[in-house]
């Protein structure tokens, strides 16, 4: 497998190209953006519809993409990761490899006024397109974030919500970027994101094809290798949904997973009141101090 950084420059290269060339007008057919940029390729996912009929990619966005540019939707991946994560007034949102910004701004207008969606991209082309849909679509609780997804520069606990449209498998250390969105969201945070599924007799002449890194399809984890990185990360209440193939040994899927909420013994607050109350022995026993006892299950 090619080093990390090798495959990020590949992937890099060819998503500023992309972001370059739609700046400049060069697509007359959002549907060129999608295939030069698009994670599944020309005759990708923004057509097909799932075994259930529910069609997934530019399809599945109608109303939703109300306000987002179309080169932004068309340009988005294998799925609609904001159409399964439930998103609330007054949460913060993180979209993965946020590209033209779709996400981002469809997310944004989903959880004002108080709350905001951050994009976090490596490729200072694709966030100057993004910065300019969101400035044209009037957008303002957005945020454009520089950085890698193996090292996602946001605080402990910052976010919500984490998205992603047909991006992880890009990275060459998968494991990695799901253990960073465990660390970056709240407890009981969601993850919910579209991705590539690889079958498990995937060739290896796939697999180390560098052109297909770009396409989502060499990077791409098969369901156990999913779902055994996102339990390793913390993640509960994983659901894997295969929803439509993408290639004759890959199919897309919406991932979903929860990180566990905080004992309530943990919490500082909660802590407090409940050791001045008479059932301090129940709740932290031998304990009156801000510290939660192990007890609680607590690391400190």
């Amino acid at each position: 497998m090619a080093e990390l950084s090798d495959i990020r420059e590949t992937v890099r290269a060819r998503y500023a190209r992309a972001a370059t060339e739609a700046a400049a007008g060069a697509y007359s057919d959002a549907r060129q953006l999608e295939a030069e940029a698009g994670c599944c390729g020309p005759a990708g996912c923004a057509d097909t519809p799932s075994a259930d009929g529910v069609a997934f990619g530019a399809v599945l966005y109608t109303d939703e993409a109300d306000g987002a540019p179309a080169a932004a939707v068309q340009a988005s991946g294998c799925g609609v990761p904001t159409a399964v994560a439930d998103l609330q007034e007054g949460e913060v949102v993180l979209d993965l490899g946020s590209g033209a910004g779709a996400d981002v701004l469809i997310s944004a207008r989903r959880v004002a006024p108080t709350g905001r969606a951050i994009g976090l991209d490596m490729t200072d082309e694709m966030l100057a397109l993004a910065r300019a849909n969101a400035a044209a679509a009037g957008v303002e609780n957005v945020q454009f974030v520089k950085g890698y997804l193996e090292e996602m520069p946001l605080p402990d606990a910052s976010v919500d919500v984490v998205i992603s449209n047909c991006v992880i498998n890009l990275s060459a250390d998968k494991p990695q970027v799901i253990r960073e969105a465990a660390r970056v969201l709240r407890p009981g945070g969601r993850l919910a994101v579209s991705d590539v599924i690889a079958d498990p007799d995937m060739d290896d002449a796939t697999r180390a094809d560098m052109a297909a890194w770009t396409g989502c399809v060499a990077g791409a984890l098969t369901d156990t290798e999913f779902r055994v990185a996102l339990a390793t990360a913390g993640f509960s209440d994983i659901e894997i949904r295969s929803t439509h193939r993408v290639h004759e040994h890959a199919a897309s899927a919406i991932i979903r997973a929860r990180k566990p909420a905080a004992s309530t013994c943990c919490d500082p607050v909660a802590l407090a009141t409940c050791c001045e109350t008479d059932a301090k022995q129940e709740c932290c026993p031998g304990a009156s101090q801000a510290a939660p006892p192990a007890s609680c299950g607590c690391d400190s």
